[in-house]
C-alpha cells in the first residue's frame, strides 16, 4: 500500500550523534520491560506488547541518539522512561480507545498521581505494568533533585497522562479540533514537555528555578515541544489516522480545517515545524542573553541554561533520525533524503543545507513592507450566538472616563498620542457597556479606566519607545509602572500620564482586597506589560512573528489575563483556585479570548497595515506564513475565530458538566463558573458590538486621526522601527 504522502524535506540545523552505550541500554531496558510485566502479559485478556514489538520500536535507539553524550547509567534509566511512556500510549490506545470507554480511562488515570508524590514515599501498591513501571521510575529519578524540578516533572507528567482524556473524548464524539486547540493541547498530550524534563536529568543541571517559567524558558520548551509533535505527526499519519482511528494528528488537522490534500496539510505541517524551529533559535540568541543579565544568574546557572539547550538541540536531531529509522512510523526515503544542494558531504554539510534551504522562509518574516496600501473591506462574516445587551450607563460613564482620562494629562502629554476628540470617538465606555451590561456606574467606571490604561499604554509605548531601539528606556517604563502597584502601603508619587492611570485604576480596585489577591491583579498587569516589551522587540527587528507564538501572545498584549483576573476575583471565593487551572476552563477561556483578539485583527487590519506599518495583526502573520494573499489570509482568521467561539460553546456544553461531576463542586460554586461563562458570552458580543460601532476602524475616522496614508516603504528605506502608532507620531511631529 502507497504511503498516504511524500514526507516533505525536514529543517535538520542540527546533526544527530549517536551515544556510544546504546548495546548496553538495549539489554538492559529489555529486562527492565520483561520485570514490570510489559512484555507478553495480557491485560484485560489483550497483549499489549511483545519481544518484537519491544525490538522493532527501538527506544533505546532513540534515547541514544536524543541523549547522545548521557552517561551509561542515565542513558539506561532515561530509556526505561522512555519504554514506559510509549507502553503507556499503546496500553492506553487499546484498553479505553478502540472502544472508547471514558469511564475506565478515568479511574485507570485517577490513580496515576499517587505514584508521583513531589514529596514522600509511594505507599500505593501498582496494578498494572504502567503503575508498577511508574513507582520504580519515579523512586529512581527524584532524589537526584530539587523540589522545584520534582515539582515541575510530576505536573509534566501528569499532564501527559491527563490530556490523553481529550483524546479519547474527541474520539467517542468523533469531532476533530481546530488547529490553536490543537497546538495547545498536543503540547501536553504529546509528552515533550515532560521530555524537556529529562533533558535537565541528563546534563545533571537543573535550570534556575527564578528563570524556569520566564517567557524565554517556556518558549524554548513550547518551540521544542511544538516540533517534536508536528514531527511525530507526520511520520505517524499513516499509523495514527489510516490504522487507529486518531484524530489528534496535525495534518489531518490542518486538512480538514483549510480544505486542503493530504500532501499540502503535510507540506504545511513541515512549514509550522520549521517556524517553530527558527523560534526556538532566535529566542535562544535574542532573549535568553538579556533573561540572564536581568536575573543576575550565576556562571553555573548559565552552564544549565546553555546545557539545556544544547540538549534541547540535540533531542531533536535525535528524534528526527529515530523517527526516520524505527519501524513504528511512516519513513520511506526519510533517511536518504535528495540532498538540496550539491557540494561537499560529512559532517556538517546536511545541516549547512538545510540551513540554507530553510532561508527564504527565515527571511520573509523580517522583510514585512510597512504602509502597505489596503483597500476598504468587508465586515468580517462572524458568527455571534450570544445576544447583545449594553448597559444604560453607557453615555455617563464615557463622560467621566474623559474626566479621568483628561485629569491624567493623557490629552497634554508629549508626544501628543491621543486628543480628547479620538479618545472620544473611541468611546471605550460603549465598550465596558456591552461586556458589563449589568454592572454599576460604579464598576462601569473601573472598566473604563482599566480599559483606557491598556489602550494608551499599547498606543503610547511603540510612539516612545518604538521609534528607536529604545528597550532600556521601556524596561524603565516597565519597573516604574510596576511600583505603582504595591501589594501593601502607598505607590509612590505617578509622573506621567500612564503612571496615573495605572496608580488610580489599581487604588480604585484593590481597597479592601487581600494581598494574595492584589499579588494575582499585578501578577495580570506585568504579564500584558512584558507582552508590550516583546511587541517593540519585533518592532525594532522589523519581523513578522511565529504564528503560535504570535496567537499566545497576543492574549497577553490584548490584556486578557488582566480582564480573566478581574472576573475570578469576584469568584475567588466560592471556587477553588485549582478549578481555574483545569483544562476545561482554560478552554472555555482561551477559546473566548482568541475569537476577541482575533476579530480585533479583522475589523483593525487597515488602520494597523495601511495607516501604523504594524506587524502584529493575524492576517499579516497568516499572509507570511502561508504565503497567500490578504483576501485568502482573512478568510483563514475569520475561520478561526469562528472555530475558536464553536470551541467556546462545546467546552461549555461538554466540558464544562464533566468538570462539575469530576470535582463534586457544589451548588455555589456551580452558579459561579456558570455565571463566569455567562460573562465571557457578554464580553464577546460587547467587544464585537464595539468593533462594528465604534468609528475608531471607520475610514473616515482614519484618514482624520492618522492623515494622509503613508506610501509603502521598503525595509531598507525605512529609518527607524515601524510599528503601532508610529505613523501618526511622525506626522503629528511634521506638524509640530
Amino acid at each position: 500500500m502507497p504511503q498516504p504522502f511524500q514526507l516533505p524535506h525536514f529543517y535538520t540545523p542540527y546533526p544527530a550523534r549517536l551515544n556510544p552505550s546504546l548495546e548496553r541500554a538495549r539489554a538492559h531496558t529489555k529486562a527492565w520491560a520483561h520485570e514490570m510485566d510489559m512484555i507478553d502479559v495480557p491485560q484485560h485478556g489483550t497483549v499489549i506488547w511483545t519481544d518484537d514489538d519491544l525490538d522493532s520500536h527501538d527506544y533505546a535507539l532513540l534515547c541514544a541518539y536524543t541523549h547522545p553524550d548521557a552517561s551509561p547509567d542515565d542513558l539506561d534509566l532515561v530509556t526505561d522512561w522512555y519504554v514506559w511512556v510509549f507502553y503507556f500510549d499503546d496500553h492506553f490506545v487499546e484498553l479505553y480507545k478502540r472502544n472508547p470507554d471514558v469511564a475506565g480511562a478515568k479511574a485507570y488515570l485517577d490513580r496515576l498521581p499517587l505514584f508521583m508524590p513531589v514529596d514522600g514515599p509511594i505507599t500505593e501498591e501498582p496494578a498494572n505494568p504502567v503503575e508498577k513501571g511508574l513507582k520504580d521510575l519515579w523512586e529512581r529519578t527524584v532524589p537526584a533533585h530539587s523540589a522545584d524540578w520534582r515539582r515541575r516533572f510530576a505536573d509534566n507528567t501528569e499532564h501527559l497522562l491527563d490530556e490523553s482524556m481529550w483524546e479519547l473524548l474527541n474520539i467517542s464524539e468523533g469531532r476533530l479540533s481546530n488547529p490553536i486547540e490543537y497546538i495547545e493541547m498536543r503540547r501536553k498530550v504529546g509528552g515533550a514537555p515532560w521530555s524537556a524534563n529529562l533533558v535537565e536529568h541528563v546534563t545533571g543541571m537543573e535550570v534556575p528555578a527564578r528563570i524556569a517559567l520566564s517567557r524565554p524558558i517556556g518558549v524554548l520548551r513550547d518551540t521544542f515541544s511544538d516540533a517534536v509533535h508536528l514531527r511525530n505527526d507526520l511520520f505517524s499519519y499513516e499509523r495514527e489516522v489510516l490504522d487507529e482511528g486518531e484524530l489528534s494528528n496535525g495534518v489531518l488537522v490542518l486538512e480538514k480545517f483549510l480544505g486542503i490534500p493530504t500532501q499540502e496539510a503535510a507540506e504545511a505541517v513541515n512549514d509550522l515545524l520549521t517556524s517553530r524551529l527558527h523560534q526556538f533559535e532566535h529566542t535562544a540568541v535574542t532573549e535568553v542573553p538579556p533573561l540572564l543579565d536581568e536575573h543576575g544568574v550565576d556562571p553555573a546557572g548559565r552552564l544549565a541554561v546553555l546545557a539545556y539547550v544544547k540538549g534541547l538541540q540535540d533531542w531533536q536531531a535525535g528524534g528526527h533520525e529515530w523517527h526516520a529509522r524505527s519501524s513504528r512510523y511512516m519513513n520511506e526515503g526519510a533517511v536518504t533524503a535528495s540532498p538540496v544542494l550539491g557540494g561537499p558531504t560529512g559532517l556538517g554539510t546536511s545541516a549547512l543545507r538545510s540551513l540554507v534551504a530553510t532561508a527564504p522562509r527565515r527571511l520573509r518574516g523580517f522583510v514585512h513592507v510597512p504602509f502597505r496600501e489596503v483597500p476598504s473591506l468587508p465586515r468580517p462574516a462572524l458568527e455571534m450566538p450570544f445576544p447583545l445587551r449594553v448597559s444604560p450607563h453607557w453615555k455617563e460613564v464615557l463622560e467621566r472616563g474623559v474626566a479621568w482620562t483628561r485629569e491624567t494629562g493623557a490629552f497634554d502629554d508629549v508626544p501628543r498620542v491621543w486628543t480628547e476628540e479620538r479618545y472620544r470617538d473611541m468611546d471605550l465606555a460603549l465598550c465596558s457597556a456591552g461586556i458589563d451590561p449589568d454592572g454599576t456606574p460604579e464598576e462601569l467606571t473601573t472598566s473604563v479606566m482599566w480599559l483606557t490604561f491598556g489602550t494608551y499604554g499599547d498606543d503610547l509605548y511603540p510612539v516612545v519607545h518604538g521609534r528607536t531601539p529604545d528597550m532600556a528606556g521601556a524596561r524603565a517604563t516597565d519597573a516604574r509602572l510596576r511600583l505603582m502597584m504595591p501589594l501593601e502601603g502607598p505607590a509612590p508619587v505617578a509622573v506621567t500620564p500612564l503612571e496615573r492611570m495605572l496608580a488610580s485604576a489599581w487604588a480604585r480596585t484593590t481597597e479592601g482586597m487581600p494581598v494574595e489577591n492584589r499579588r494575582q491583579l499585578s501578577d495580570a498587569v506585568g504579564v500584558m506589560l512584558d507582552a508590550w516589551l516583546w511587541e517593540l522587540k519585533n518592532q525594532h527587528e522589523n519581523r513578522v512573528p511565529d504564528p503560535v507564538d504570535y496567537v499566545e501572545m497576543r492574549r497577553q498584549t490584548f490584556g486578557s489575563d488582566l480582564t480573566m483576573s478581574l472576573a475570578r476575583l469576584g469568584h475567588g471565593r466560592l471556587v477553588p483556585p485549582e478549578i481555574y487551572r483545569t483544562r476545561a476552563v482554560r478552554n472555555i477561556e482561551n477559546s473566548a479570548i482568541d475569537y476577541a483578539t482575533l476579530l480585533n485583527d479583522l475589523y483593525s487590519y487597515r488602520k494597523e497595515v495601511q495607516y501604523e506599518g504594524e506587524v502584529h495583526n493575524l492576517g499579516v502573520v497568516v499572509e507570511n506564513f502561508l504565503d497567500v494573499d490578504r483576501d485568502r489570509a482573512r478568510a483563514v482568521v475569520t475561520d478561526l475565530a469562528n472555530a475558536r467561539l464553536r470551541q467556546f460553546r462545546h467546552s461549555v456544553a461538554h466540558e464544562l458538566p464533566a468538570l462539575f461531576e469530576e470535582f463534586a463542586l457544589d451548588g455555589e460554586a456551580r452558579a459561579a463558573l456558570t455565571a463566569h461563562v455567562a460573562e465571557l458570552e457578554d464580553w464577546m458580543a460587547g467587544i464585537l458590538n464595539w468593533h462594528e460601532n465604534v468609528v475608531r476602524y471607520h475610514d473616515a475616522d482614519l484618514l482624520k486621526h492618522h492623515g494622509r496614508p503613508r506610501v509603502a516603504l521598503s525595509p531598507t528605506a525605512l529609518r527607524g522601527p515601524t510599528g503601532l502608532g508610529t505613523a501618526s507620531t511622525r506626522l503629528l511631529v511634521g506638524k509640530g
